[in-house]
């Protein structure tokens, strides 16, 4: 586990801090990595995949419209990885509504099986941890994050790109 020191242990002028804080993203990432590393070993397909696929079990009929809202990534990612279920068995598209360009999703029997085997979380280890993280924690790193993602200079559209595709 990284160095990690409580905030008013911080002294101003610590040039050690930025190394700290790169060591404890490097933690995260490489969490995030390994975990989408053992999905793609155990269930045979990517993290943002298999994630899709929970959510279309969990909401038979979602189209992906709904889907693109669930995972909250772009219409055009969402499309794709309906796309890629598809065409590998897991998921069935239908038109029916009366509305023919809505498409329903569901989940084929093969697509069950890949949720049986799949190591969980299905949205992945991020998302799982930050969901139980308490309000006022996520509202400090909301704001953090914010202030380095400004310093960056990095472009918001990069929100929309799931962590399993970078």
């Amino acid at each position: 586990m990284p160095d990690i020191l409580p905030e008013n242990q911080l002294a101003s002028g610590d040039s050690a801090a930025p190394m700290r804080v790169l060591r404890q993203f490097r933690v995260v990432f490489n969490a995030v990595k390994t975990h989408f590393r053992q999905v793609e070993r155990e269930a045979g397909l990517g993290g943002a995949q298999l994630w899709a696929l929970s959510v279309i079990e969990r909401q038979p009929g979602i189209g992906a419209t709904g889907l693109a809202r669930e995972l909250d990534i772009h219409q055009s990612t969402a499309s794709n990885l309906v796309r890629a279920l598809v065409e590998r068995g897991f998921v069935t598209a239908s038109r029916e509504s009366a509305d023919r360009r809505a498409v329903a999703l569901r989940v084929l029997p093969e697509g069950a099986a890949v949720l049986r085997s799949a190591p969980m979380p299905f949205a992945g280890v991020l998302p799982d941890a930050l969901a139980s993280l308490d309000e006022a924690t996520l509202l400090r790193l909301e704001q953090d994050l914010g202030r380095l993602i400004a310093e960056l200079a990095a472009d918001d559209e990069a929100a929309k790109v799931p962590l399993a595709q970078l």
